[in-house]
């Protein structure tokens, strides 16, 4: 007994001390902020071009600045305001300047809507006088500067207002919001999920006019979701939502001109039947608007000039496409309007010069690779700043080019993702890089060659404390599948014996365009990988055909057929990967989220011969109950393309369930319904199916919130041990076992 003691004693001096240098990573840690990074919120490049902005929070205090910093030297120059120092408002969580730089709006009791729009309290600081005045005693959306900073127009109950700084007068200039009916100047569900904007009114240079997209959803479906929360009574929570081949909101463009009070009904000389407005942008020409108009199918796009004093319309630039269009926010007027595009129209997306008539004057960019990010244009230098993935389509990198397309130079050195902030004349960029191995670190870069000038921020500290943890490299390659060389990670367990036999656990998402597969730093899953690493388990990544950043070919191949392809794909990838000799193919596993959750489930449906489980997190199951910009874009309408909706729903074959599966939802999610997972549930049950489940109460699609997020990966670890850790148990039991015999 005694010896069995003296073992055990000097078996946890050994554990203690191996552990100081080789800490496993736990959930805990994982979501209580032990591994977050450092980073640079709401940087602003100041006009001289000399001096940047960023918001500040004293966590102690609970105080926030909004401080200058000098480019060249990186100190700090001045505070422009300090919320210490305002006595209506504690702290604030974003803010806006004005043109001119001299008012500031500020953010305050910020409430989220949905993905995108945000209620709060808004108030403007003018700096040359110190002050502060609220714009409206309600909570607002979107309150946005005119350009000379004299107003601010915002949204309030589905109406436009604006409030004149000057007089301190606010003005209602639509009168006929109306919730689930009309919407003036903010964007209905639909638009703001699947177009990305939430404002949709838009100031003229001038100053007196305001374009804005009226939404009429009278006719828009309604879906209805329980809240529960902690009342006698649940509540429901009621809006719009087209699901796929339903009406659409019939949209219209207008125009107020704050001279005359007039409003201007927009009507450009082509008719068009059921149609999107994505984006509007006034010129440089105050009396010149742009607008894209775009047809239901998504594969037609017009870019209209509208003569607001006139309201005539000329059709500048039209593109078409077998497939479909992905809308950009990639328009910039030059000082003689002629304008910056970018298009796929080559196969690849590439930047695009045209007249302000819409007449082509070059390609600016051209290759076998995709612009990922347009940053802007230098008029002194005649030179364009964008981000591309020419080294890789892994990688992103900052580069510069000739308005002529001509002196490319790649501005970023190191491998990795770059992405850049200039400053408003161009001398410098804030370069934001990290890669696999390389947590964020901020860098301030000449413009002119990309040279460095000095370090602002690093992640050093993060990178120390990793250093305590075991962790293991991500290992990037390629695998070939259907014929295609598709990108691929592997992180494997840092004690790694190719002799011996581990289970798989594959991630993705898969989506249209997507990425999930770059050399770049860790989000909260890749420690959730790291740990399942440390436990014996290794973590593959494969993008599948219909990713992106390979070509607007690889991307579309999936059209018409959602998630077939993307499916065929991981199936193979897996049964490639079980061939190896230290992978274990009686234990293959898949999850994913959202899109990636309806490709987990499909992949142990129709893989059910390659993998033993999956996980499925608030994931589709049928494309008919998605909205209909997002399914519409690569499926039609359902009643065009029925098979392409039917063939691929996992419910509609629960039979073929053979492999454990573990299917999540909130009930308050606004964006994939609790109802693609009920109607599963359903569907399982009736087939004689078990499986496990799980909803969690009200909430969203994220499925965060307290302790939630550390509950639901608990709750996929345990799965996961459960299902493909069998083995690694009995080993370890093995081991006690086999200690206890030797003690």
């Amino acid at each position: 007994m005694q010896r069995i003691k003296l073992f055990s004693a000097v078996l946890f001096l050994i554990t203690a001390l191996t552990s100081a240098q080789n800490k496993e990573i736990t959930l805990e840690e994982i979501w209580n902020g032990t591994f977050s990074a450092e980073r640079m919120d709401a940087l602003h490049s100041m006009k001289n071009g000399k001096q940047y902005s960023v918001l500040n929070f004293d966590r102690a205090s609970r105080t926030a600045s909004v401080d200058v910093f000098d480019y060249k030297t990186l100190s700090k120059v001045k505070t422009l305001v300090n919320s210490k120092d305002l006595e209506e408002v504690q702290y604030f969580t974003d803010y806006t300047f004005s043109g001119d730089e001299s008012k500031l709006i500020l953010a305050t009791q910020v409430e989220s809507i949905f993905r995108r729009s945000r209620l709060g309290v808004y108030f403007v600081y003018d700096i040359t006088t110190n002050v502060l005045a609220k714009i409206s005693d309600n909570k607002i959306q979107e309150p946005t500067f005119s350009p000379d900073g004299t107003k601010v127009a915002y949204g309030y109950k589905n109406n436009i207002y604006v409030k004149d700084l000057k007089s301190g007068q606010t003005s209602q200039i639509t009168t006929d919001g109306e919730k689930n009916k009309i919407i003036n100047g903010i964007t209905d569900w639909v638009y703001e999920e699947e177009f990305s904007f939430v404002r949709a009114f838009e100031w003229n240079t001038s100053s007196d006019r305001i374009a804005f997209i009226r939404f009429d959803e009278t006719e828009v479906p309604e879906f209805s979701m329980d809240v529960y929360g902690t009342a006698l009574y649940q509540t429901q929570e009621v809006f719009k939502y087209p699901k796929a081949g339903e009406k659409n909101s019939i949209v219209s463009l207008h125009v107020y001109n704050l001279n005359t009070a007039e409003k201007t009904d927009v009507k450009v000389t082509k008719a068009y039947n059921d149609f999107y407005i994505p984006r509007i942008k006034w010129t440089n020409n105050p009396d010149i608007l742009s607008a894209q108009y775009m047809n239901r199918h998504q594969n037609e796009l017009d870019l209209w000039m509208i003569n607001a004093s006139t309201n005539t319309s000329k059709l500048a630039l039209a593109e078409k496409d077998k497939a479909y269009i992905d809308v950009t926010f990639d328009l910039t007027f030059l000082k003689d309007n002629s304008f910056i595009w970018t298009s796929e129209k080559d196969g690849f997306n590439h930047i695009y010069h045209y007249t302000k008539d819409g007449e082509l004057i070059n390609q600016i960019t051209k290759g076998n690779w995709e612009v990922t990010n347009y940053y802007g244009y230098d008029e002194k230098k005649k030179r364009i700043y964008y981000q591309s993935v020419e080294n890789g389509s892994i990688n992103r990198d900052v580069y510069a080019i000739g308005l002529n397309g001509k002196n490319k130079m790649r501005l970023t050195k190191s491998e990795g993702t770059n992405r850049a902030s200039f400053s408003a004349d161009f001398t410098y960029f804030i370069n934001t890089f990290s890669n696999a191995t390389t947590p964020t670190e901020y860098t301030l870069n000449k413009a002119s060659n990309g040279n460095l000038v000095k370090s602002i921020k690093d992640n050093d500290a993060l990178a120390s404390t990793l250093s305590n943890y075991k962790t293991s490299k991500k290992e990037f390659s390629t695998i070939n599948i259907n014929g295609n060389d598709l990108n691929m990670w592997m992180i494997k367990p840092a004690n790694f014996d190719p002799n011996k036999e581990y289970p798989l656990f594959m991630t993705q998402y898969s989506g249209p365009g997507s990425q999930s597969v770059s050399n770049s730093w860790n989000g909260s899953n890749d420690y959730w990988f790291q740990m399942l690493a440390q436990q014996g388990y290794i973590i593959a990544c494969v993008d599948g055909r219909g990713t992106g950043y390979k070509g607007a070919e690889f991307k579309k191949v999936t059209y018409l057929n959602l998630v077939k392809y993307e499916t065929e794909d991981q199936i193979a990838a897996a049964r490639k990967l079980g061939e190896l000799p230290y992978i274990d193919e009686s234990r293959i596993g898949i999850w994913g989220w959202s899109y990636g959750g309806h490709m987990s489930t499909n992949c142990l449906l129709k893989g059910s011969d390659v993998f033993k489980m999956a996980i499925a997190v608030a994931p589709v199951t049928s494309w008919r109950f998605y909205d209909t910009i997002y399914t519409e874009r690569y499926m039609r309408t359902p009643q065009e393309n029925p098979d392409g909706y039917d063939d691929n729903s996992p419910f509609n074959y629960p039979e073929k369930l053979k492999g454990d599966y573990l299917l999540i939802h909130g009930s308050g999610d606004d964006n994939v319904h609790v109802q693609h997972t009920m109607r599963m549930v359903e569907a399982l049950i009736q087939a004689d199916k078990q499986f496990e489940w799980g909803i969690y109460p009200d909430k969203n699609h994220g499925i965060y919130g307290g302790n939630t997020r550390l509950h639901l990966y608990k709750k996929m670890t345990n799965f996961i041990g459960k299902t493909l850790g069998d083995k690694i148990e009995k080993e370890i039991k093995e081991k006690e076992q086999e200690i206890k015999i030797k003690g």
